[in-house]
């Protein structure tokens, strides 16, 4: 690999910072491609005449910025290119962003049930605490790297077959559509970051303590009537979201 950018003592810009920009341009270019490893740290200071800490500080720096990762006793390499995932601010799920990839998206059901509703989902679906409700537990992998952990209510009274439905690596939108007539029209959504339960982040394959993005979400039909809540767990490191304001 050679350099980008020759390294100017005399600028105001740190070397540190200088020798990040360098190395991004170098990935940005594609003369370094995702998982290739970086030039070690000696080879680092040969090429751009550094000290290790400005060395160190830089890689530090990108690792921050998620555009590399480190391996003990490897090196660094660069990080895969996390895909746009914009079914946040749409009403398409996470499936069909992926859509066309090339991703391999598959989807298991853990828990399918009648149950009851609890205060929160009682407001959100308008329906009376304690009335049925359909309760979904699923994990969706891409890859086989598990992405998106989600819980689901809806009522139980509007979708009596629900719970019968085979919904392995199948569409929850769609299946309503076709069989309940139901049209998404809308959403509200809420993000936020968290450190999800010891049980959660290991089906995350998660360490303990790695926070995730939560996002809770209440859609609602062409009539204005809300039919769905869920609560999801994504996995951020392998993706970031995209929201578009025009």
């Amino acid at each position: 690999m050679t350099a980008a950018t020759t390294l100017d003592r005399s600028s105001d810009l740190p070397l540190w910072q200088q020798l990040s920009l360098a190395l991004r341009g170098e990935i940005e270019s594609g003369r370094l491609r995702p998982d290739q490893a970086l030039p070690s740290e000696s080879e680092l200071i040969d090429r751009f005449a550094v000290s290790r800490t400005v060395v160190r500080e830089a890689l530090a720096d990108m690792v921050r910025a998620g555009l590399i990762y480190k391996v003990r006793a490897r090196g660094s390499f660069v990080s895969p290119k996390r895909p746009d995932l914009r079914f946040v601010g749409s009403m398409a799920g996470s499936s069909d962003d992926l859509a066309g990839t090339g991703r391999v998206v598959t989807t298991r059901v853990i828990d399918f049930a009648v149950g009851t509703a609890d205060a929160a989902d009682a407001e959100a679906l308008r329906i009376v605490t304690g009335a049925p409700v359909v309760r979904l537990r699923r994990l969706r992998r891409v890859d086989d790297t598990p992405w998106l952990l989600v819980d689901t209510v809806l009522p139980h009274d509007r979708f009596p077959t629900l719970a019968r439905a085979n919904l392995e690596n199948r569409s929850l939108y769609e299946h309503l559509r076709r069989n309940f007539g139901v049209q998404p029209s809308g959403a509200d959504r809420w993000l936020s970051a968290v450190v999800p339960e010891p049980s959660d982040a290991e089906l995350l394959e998660l360490a303990p303590g790695q926070p995730v993005l939560s996002i809770e979400s209440i859609a609602w039909d062409a009539d204005g009537q809300p039919f769905e809540r869920y609560l999801a767990l994504h996995r951020s490191d392998e993706s970031r979201f995209y929201v578009g304001i025009r």
